[in-house]
C-alpha cells in the first residue's frame, strides 16, 4: 500500500468534485490508479483517453508508482 496525491481538471474534477487528495492505493501504475478511481467515482471517460503526469511529468499509463507520488489525471481539453 502507498499513499499518493491526486490532482483532477476539467471534467474529472468536476465529476469527483475535488481539486486534489492524498489516496491510499495498491494501484502499480497510472493506468491501474485510474481504472481504480473510476470504479469509485464513476469517471466517465475511458483511460485510454486520459493522460497522467507523475511528480510534474507526462508518463506513461504503465510508469511505476511509487511511495508520496504526485499523481496528475488529465483529460482531452477541447479547444479551437
Amino acid at each position: 500500500m502507498k499513499t499518493l496525491r491526486i490532482q483532477y481538471f476539467a471534467l474529472l474534477r468536476e465529476q469527483r468534485g475535488l481539486t486534489q487528495e492524498q489516496l491510499a492505493t495498491e494501484a502499480a501504475t497510472p493506468r491501474a490508479l485510474y481504472e481504480e478511481l473510476r470504479a469509485q467515482h464513476g469517471f466517465t471517460l475511458p483511460t485510454e483517453r486520459v493522460r497522467a503526469a507523475i511528480n510534474g511529468e507526462f508518463s506513461s499509463a504503465d510508469a511505476p508508482l511509487r511511495e508520496g507520488d504526485e499523481v496528475v489525471f488529465i483529460p482531452p481539453v477541447a479547444g479551437g
